[in-house]
């Protein structure tokens, strides 16, 4: 194929993922980190960055969209406007991962932020989630723990007339809009409440570093759509289907970062098959690529390995829920909270409420326990 714009593309991918580590750890954002201080000192301040990720992400789509400069199938990866709606995959998928990075200190994208700043206990849980992922790729894993129960319960939106499970074709369909309309709507609504919520806090628009953390968070989604779902990704997509081996996962995207570190341990074990190299081992490889430059310039390098085997165990727990719970829910707190949410796809936003529901209440069981 034309490995030009198949590495322009891959390239693009990680100076985006390059910079978005490198902000995230400068500003220390942080979706487990948000919920944990909501939870237990009622600071809103890092939970508000991470919804105005969502804001911007959405904002930036429904530009692009709306702009034609971008267009997404319904088989985007992973679906996430798909008529197929698995109510029941996003709840306890996103419950468990909420759940798991609470246990881990982190969602999957700080786990590799933490890698790139020295920590080693984050290699660990990364390896977890990869090997859960590598597993429910490559065996049968995933219909034996998961379709066996989500199967029945998928709800077929197509078979009621409704083209998508996103806001606006919900909105399209009940109030017999223009779906070009009922988009604008939708969109607006969703971003503008969102950024408000997040703005409205004197607070957190008094504190440069969350403002950019998320901007530059949702800023990175939009570009990936923008790569995937533009110009670039026609081209590449058309390269792809004559190349002789055709590399992975050439479809339209934007960042996610639990599939992909299962992408990036398959692809550690045959590294001299560039075929392997997707948009999500790039993304993977960027941030942690981005928080180390940042870790190295700021003097915050620093290696921390296991306090004790108990650590270890709870990480290694939270790494093996982590990958089980973001599979099953298809995304993390980027893939399907900030990526997902910005498609304005109602699974992302009942993934999105699992995964602090998730978190939460194990902080408030780990709390009680500290307490007894």
């Amino acid at each position: 194929m034309a490995f030009d714009i198949h590495f322009k593309v891959l390239f693009s991918v990680f100076v985006v993922a390059l910079a978005m580590g490198a902000v995230m750890a400068k500003t220390n954002f942080c979706t487990m980190g948000g919920v944990s201080d909501w939870v237990n000192i009622g600071d809103t301040g890092r939970l508000r960055a991470w919804l105005f990720a969502v804001a911007v992400a959405a904002a930036g789509l429904l530009v692009l969209e709306l702009g034609g400069w971008v267009k997404l199938p319904e088989n985007t990866l992973p679906p996430y406007r798909t008529p197929q709606f698995a109510w029941l995959r996003y709840l306890v998928g996103g419950f468990l991962f909420g759940v798991g990075m609470t246990l881990a200190s982190g969602c999957g994208t700080k786990t590799l932020v933490r890698i790139g700043g020295g920590n080693l206990k984050s290699v660990v849980v990364a390896l977890a989630i990869g090997a859960v992922v590598y597993a429910m790729f490559t065996t049968d894993l995933f219909n034996v723990a998961v379709m066996s129960w989500v199967g029945p319960t998928v709800v077929d939106l197509a078979a009621r007339d409704v083209r998508a499970q996103s806001l606006d074709a919900l909105l399209a369909w009940a109030g017999g809009l223009d779906p070009w309309l009922a988009r604008a709507i939708a969109g607006v609504l969703v971003a503008g409440a969102l950024a408000t919520f997040a703005l409205r806090s004197a607070d957190f628009r008094g504190n440069p570093e969350l403002v950019a953390g998320g901007a530059v968070v949702g800023l990175a989604v939009a570009a990936g759509w923008f790569i995937t779902g533009g110009p670039w990704g026609e081209d590449w997509r058309a390269a792809a289907a004559f190349a002789e081996e055709r590399p992975s996962r050439v479809e339209v995207q934007s960042f996610t970062f639990i599939g992909p570190i299962g992408d990036t341990l398959r692809y550690l074990m045959e590294p001299a098959r560039l075929s392997l190299l997707n948009f999500g081992v790039m993304a993977v490889g960027g941030v942690i690529a981005g928080s180390l430059l940042y870790s190295l310039a700021s003097g915050s390098f620093r290696l921390e390995w296991f306090a004790s085997f108990g650590d270890f165990a709870r990480h290694l727990a939270g790494g093996l829920l982590m990958g089980f719970g973001g599979f099953t829910a298809m995304g993390c707190t980027i893939g399907q909270a900030v990526t997902g949410a910005s498609t304005l796809a109602v699974g992302s936003f009942l993934a999105l409420a699992a995964m602090i529901a998730g978190a939460a209440v194990t902080m408030k069981i780990q709390y009680r326990m500290l307490e007894g």
